[in-house]
């Protein structure tokens, strides 16, 4: 660890990364008085790693909480735990599905997912680059920014994943790294996250002039290796990461620290009142997203529009089936005289619903020819010629609905 700034120092290496501090175990430099710009390296990481970082800790306890109480409603199995949780809990917990935002108008699913996790090795993932990016952004720039920054990064990157749900536009294997095949549940703080690393890369390059020597190395273009390997993996992983979001919050954290200062060591200005309210303004906003899941958290989720008009098709397929059984059993009554089943496949056809109110007239129509020829097979009576009239009058009117309707 480095005596001067306190980081962690690689074994063998001859100096800080950070700032630039010899170590300790460098034969012959601990007694070299330290150079102008060394002394301003340390002061300023001295100044700049002292600062505080809670929200960093408090996002970070936000997330495994929320993790927890998924697991909790998954069951507290291995196997969701590490495989994924099942749909309906990302759901009720508040992950994005365009559909219920689109159809249904839960603006929260554009906020929630951020603090949401599918399972394990996804909340490790994350929730380790916060504890290594978090805590120089906080101390940067302050508390106020730094949940600025990650409230509206996530934000951000859940719009740009809601937006590249394309499958229209993913034909190809560049296509599919950005727009989505299927509207799938997504969540994840990864958006947030690369809006963090957004934020050191311009913070690096906005103030490079007045940087000591190991904070250039490490941001500005120090993070553009980083941002180059994750979008990497996010074109080997695609189709189950979603690089969108990866984008959307890279590309807000970046337009964000464009507009903001850091505050400089030794500065004790206080923190702009426009940051301020920003904050208390994201702060409420998630606030009120897990507010709205709370409150539906006990009704089940909406259909989708695919799921509504499989479930109309099907009610209709069902019902037809029923009529079909039902002239079925009006031919045994005609040919065989057998009404033991009148009864039954008529109660089953009621229970049926009718898709369209011409459906249900048709319906009440053929059950009440059944009912009038096992009447007239009971009192072994032949069929009247007004009920064979009707009968083909009806065979007619339904089959002009069928072809319209189906």
């Amino acid at each position: 660890m480095c005596r001067s700034c306190g980081s962690i120092v690689g074994a063998g290496q001859p100096q800080c990364a950070v700032c630039g501090a010899p170590t300790a175990n460098q034969p012959g430099t601990s007694q070299q008085p330290l150079r102008p710009q060394d002394r301003e390296t340390i002061r300023f990481a001295r100044a700049v790693l002292a600062r505080p970082y809670k929200f960093t800790v408090i996002f970070l306890v936000a997330n495994v909480f929320i993790f927890m109480l998924m697991w909790e409603s998954s069951g507290m199995n291995s196997q969701s735990m590490w495989n994924g949780f099942p749909e309906p809990v990302l759901l009720t917990y508040g992950a994005k599905m365009n559909y219920l935002i689109a159809l249904y108008h839960q603006w929260w699913r554009f906020v929630t997912p951020v603090f949401l996790h599918v399972n394990f090795p996804h909340l490790l993932i994350n929730m380790f680059s916060l504890w290594m990016v978090g805590p120089y952004v906080e101390k940067l720039y302050g508390s106020a920014k730094f949940v600025v920054f990650w409230v509206l990064s996530g934000i951000a990157g859940v719009v740009a994943s809601y937006l590249t749900v394309r499958p229209d536009l993913a034909t190809g294997a560049f296509a599919r790294f950005l727009f989505k095949e299927a509207d799938t549940p997504s969540a994840g703080a990864s958006g947030a996250l690369f809006g963090l690393v957004g934020v050191l890369f311009v913070f690096g390059i906005k103030f490079r002039r007045e940087l000591p020597e190991g904070f250039k190395r490490a941001f500005g273009v120090g993070m553009v290796p980083i941002i180059a390997v994750n979008l990497v993996i996010g074109f080997l992983g695609r189709g189950f990461i979603d690089n969108a979001a990866h984008l959307g919050g890279l590309a807000a954290g970046a337009a964000l620290a464009l507009a903001a200062e850091y505050r400089r060591p030794g500065d004790r200005t206080s923190v702009s009142i426009v940051w301020r309210v920003l904050q208390a303004a994201s702060l409420v906003i998630v606030v009120a997203g897990f507010y709205k899941v709370v409150r539906n958290f006990n009704r089940s989720v909406p259909p989708s529009a695919q799921q509504i008009e499989h479930a109309r098709q099907q009610g209709f397929f069902n019902f037809v089936a029923g009529l079909h059984s039902l002239q079925e059993q009006l031919a045994r009554v005609i040919h065989y005289g057998d009404t033991s089943q009148v009864e039954a496949v008529t109660q089953m056809v009621m229970l049926r619903p009718a898709p369209d109110a011409r459906a249900a007239e048709l319906r009440d129509r053929l059950i009440g020819i059944v009912s009038q020829a096992a009447r007239a097979s009971n009192n072994r009576q032949p069929l009247d010629q007004n009920l064979t009239a009707e009968i083909k009058t009806w065979q007619e009117d339904y089959m002009e609905w069928f072809k319209g309707a189906y």
